[in-house]
């Protein structure tokens, strides 16, 4: 019973001192312990068979037995001492708290006398230091009141001083002293309340102010602005003079230079009034030279009088220019009906030589700081090949190949640019219309010239190149934007823009499309009798050789003038003003040139092809059922081939500038040459199989020319480009499937239309018919075919789009598929 109760104990033990994880870890910590009785996972089977391995060791179980009870008293002996000792435990706390307590009142006394000492402390250390303060700041306030009287007297003194000198008129002095007299009443701004400071301070004004007066009285006397033009002339006392000016009120300096300036340019308003001859426009050159003459006579006599900062010799210049610019725009506006290009012209050119002069001459440093007048805008910055002239060159002997040379470095920009030459402005509306006269006689002279000289001739330099009247229309151009770019780049500019167009289009109409050949003489080619009679003979185009270089002549003229016109436009663009802008379009005249190119391109491909008509002609009048055997290529194809090789090698020379036109000539010839080829096979009936045999063999030869037309007849041989090789296959593969299919027997009739299904992917039923014409079937036997054809076309997919075919065309691997097949067919048949 005994060991019941204890093995339930246990049992109750165990479930009620189950520990978490956590707990059992930070036991772990704080009483580490190697007994496996310890251990959180303690298993009671494993440790009985730790103690007792085998049989012979249970022999010693009384031992264990006694040895785990002795333990156990133990732990019992340890837990009741400890629970004995925990009786006491809130006693002692209690106790502990009450000590803490008290501990705690000790320490805030002895915080509190700590205080206390440090504030008598404190009090002691102000004690000693406020007689150091008081003579610290008297020290400092006594340093400030001797500064202070010693700036006072130096103030009363000066400004006696200053006093007497102004009344000697002792200049030089006086600005030296003035300016410390300044200096060192600022630092009596805040004494202005005393009396004493404050009537030293009005006496320093009243002597700027009685300087200011008795100075301009100096320079008036010695300048005066009527009578003689100089008495007293520069002495070292208005030298002086000047100086103090700089340290008086700025509108003293400004004073004295608006009346020397007055002065000195009285005499130009006398000579060059409205009323006199050399006010005019044609000797304007008198007037630039005057003011050459003036400034060294300056630069002579009263050079060291101003100080140099003044810059009066740039004030002189500039003034000249405000006054000249208003004179010209008066006398203009009187006499603007005298005005004519030339004197326009004239006076512009030599307006702006004379503003380039300023520039190299002075820095423009007086042009903002001159009352009343406003800095004159610069030039927009341009990159325009156009304009890459210098000032005053002759442009009229440049070339349009400059438009391809590098542009010279843009020179800095004119600070003077437009200060007189803006007065011609209103005006240019008369050199806008003599541009517009001018050019028209221009065309004129284009058109006369060219019936004059010809066409260019086949074989020579000129056959096929840029005509030259292209380049000199350009170079006008040029001159005429740097003419006019020189004075605006306001509405002058849009003006003359709207007569660029006007004469571009001109241009493309009377010289380019006004001279395209219509229609020759010595046009007809092979007649059908001698192809049929299979005679070779010379063969003769619709266009003569020289009328084909003509033609390409055009061509490359329009593109050149296409890709200058759109650089013409870019260049307006970034040379007229930014509001400007969007005015500037030349996109009317590129499409004019374009449709140039585009209708010389048709002219030839319909020239090549309307040659090829007769030979195809008589390809489709051959009695092709009779045709007994195969042979070598017919004469109808050799015609063609023949006609090829004769034109096209020469159409690529003539067009050995513009390529790509080229190019795009092959491709459009192709488009039209292919579609006729099969119009007129359809109109071959009836065809036997040996004559669809040598219709194949035909159409190979063709396809292979077609193949290599973009470098027919060459040295040097160059791949054509995928997008022609691919019209190329796609067309002439269909007509030899077409032949394919004629040759293909009828019989079973299924058979036949699914082959005509597969080989030309067409569901037209028109197609169809025009197929069984050319095997010769009756109609009966066509009807029948048709009602087949149509019961077997495949159903379109709901959505498709209805049309002549049903199907898609086949892929460039399947048409090169075929047409291996098909050549391996006709060398067999060979």
């Amino acid at each position: 019973m005994m060991e019941e109760e204890e093995f339930e104990l246990a049992e109750d033990l165990e479930a009620i001192l189950h520990l978490t994880p956590e707990v059992q870890l930070a036991i772990e910590q704080v009483f580490p312990s190697q007994d496996p009785l310890d251990r959180a996972d303690f298993n009671a089977v494993e440790y009985i068979n730790t103690l007792f391995p085998t049989e012979q060791s249970l022999a010693n179980i009384d031992d264990v037995v006694n040895k785990i009870r002795l333990k156990i008293r133990r732990l019992d002996d340890n837990i009741r001492t400890v629970v004995r000792g925990q009786t006491n435990v809130g006693q002692d706390g209690r106790q502990a708290l009450e000590e803490a307590q008290i501990a705690i009142q000790q320490l805030f006394g002895k915080i509190k006398d700590i205080k206390d000492k440090a504030e008598k402390s404190e009090q002691m250390v102000k004690e000693i230091t406020r007689d150091i303060k008081q003579l610290d700041h008297a020290k400092r306030h006594l340093t400030t009141s001797i500064t202070t009287l010693n700036h006072l007297h130096m103030l009363a003194g000066g400004v006696d001083t200053l006093e007497a000198m102004a009344r000697k008129r002792q200049y030089g002095e006086v600005a030296n002293l003035l300016q410390g007299v300044v200096n060192v009443l600022e630092h009596f701004h805040k004494y202005m309340g005393i009396p004493q400071i404050r009537q030293l301070s009005e006496r320093v004004k009243a002597a700027q102010s009685e300087l200011g007066t008795q100075i301009l009285a100096d320079f008036e006397e010695s300048f005066p602005s009527q009578g003689s033009k100089r008495q007293g002339g520069p002495s070292n006392v208005l030298r002086d003079a000047c100086l103090v000016a700089n340290v008086l009120d700025p509108r003293i300096k400004q004073e004295i230079i608006k009346k020397f300036i007055r002065q000195h340019l009285s005499e130009y308003l006398v000579l060059f009034q409205e009323n006199q001859d050399v006010a005019w426009l044609d000797k304007i050159d008198r007037r630039y030279a005057w003011i050459k003459r003036q400034l060294v006579d300056y630069e002579e006599k009263y050079g060291r009088m101003f100080p140099e900062e003044w810059s009066m010799t740039e004030r002189i210049a500039v003034e000249f220019c405000h006054i000249t610019r208003v004179e010209l725009a008066k006398v203009m506006r009187t006499r603007a009906k005298e005005i004519e290009v030339k004197l326009l012209l004239f006076a512009i050119q030599r307006t702006t030589n004379f503003e380039g002069l300023l520039a190299k001459r002075f820095t423009g440093c007086t042009l903002t700081d001159i009352p009343g007048k406003k800095r004159p805008e610069s030039p927009l910055e341009s990159t325009n090949p156009f304009l890459d002239d210098d000032a005053g060159e002759d442009v009229g002997a440049d070339k349009d190949e400059d438009l391809a040379k590098p542009r010279k470095p843009k020179a800095p920009d004119n600070p003077f640019h437009g200060i007189v030459s803006k007065c011609f402005e209103p005006h240019l509306y008369v050199y806008i219309e003599s541009q517009d006269k001018n050019l028209g006689e221009l065309i004129d002279r284009f058109v006369a010239d060219f019936r004059a000289q010809g066409p260019p001739k086949a074989g020579t330099e000129e056959g096929g190149a840029v005509l030259p009247s292209c380049a000199d229309l350009f170079v006008y151009y040029k001159k005429c934007m740097v003419q006019c770019s020189q004075l605006s780049t306001g509405e002058p500019m849009i003006a003359l823009t709207t007569i660029f167009q006007k004469f571009l289009r001109e241009y493309a109409w009377k010289i380019l499309s006004g001279n395209l050949p219509k229609s020759s003489s010595n046009s007809g080619g092979l007649t059908i009798s001698s192809l049929l009679k299979e005679k070779d003979g010379p063969e003769a185009a619709k266009f003569t050789m020289d009328e084909l270089c003509l033609i390409c002549s055009i061509l490359s003229t329009a593109e050149y003038c296409l890709a200058t016109t759109q650089q013409l436009e870019e260049k307006l663009k970034e040379k007229v003003d930014k509001v400007l802008v969007e005015r500037i379009n030349l996109t009317g005249e590129m499409d004019t040139f374009s449709t140039v190119i585009s209708n010389s391109i048709q002219l030839i491909v319909q020239d090549i092809d309307a040659a090829c008509d007769p030979a195809l002609t008589a390809m489709s009048k051959m009695p092709w059922q009779s045709v007994e055997h195969v042979g070598d290529q017919s004469p109808y194809v050799t015609s063609i081939i023949m006609h090829i090789k004769q034109n096209v090698p020469i159409i690529r020379e003539n067009l050995a500038s513009t390529r790509k036109y080229f190019t795009q000539f092959c491709i459009k010839f192709t488009n039209s040459f292919i579609p006729k080829f099969i119009n007129h096979l359809f109109r071959c009936k009836p065809i036997s199989m040996v004559g669809a045999e040598q219709l194949l063999l035909d159409t190979h030869s063709l396809k292979t020319v077609l193949l290599d037309l973009p470098s027919i007849g060459s040295q040097v041989l160059r791949k054509a480009p995928a997008s022609y090789t691919k019209i190329v296959v796609k067309g002439m593969t269909r007509a030899e499937m077409i032949l394919k299919v004629v040759m293909a027997p009828h019989e079973p009739p299924v058979v036949f239309v699914d082959n005509y299904i597969k080989l030309l992917a067409d569901g037209n039923p028109e197609t169809f018919q025009k197929i069984l014409d050319m095997k010769g079937l009756k109609r009966s036997e066509q009807s029948s075919m048709l009602e087949l054809f149509r019961q077997r076309l495949p159903t379109p997919p709901s959505g498709a789009d209805s049309g002549p075919s049903l199907f898609s065309a086949p892929t460039p691997e399947q048409e090169s598929s075929r047409i291996r097949k098909l050549e391996k067919l006709i060398k067999k048949r060979l």
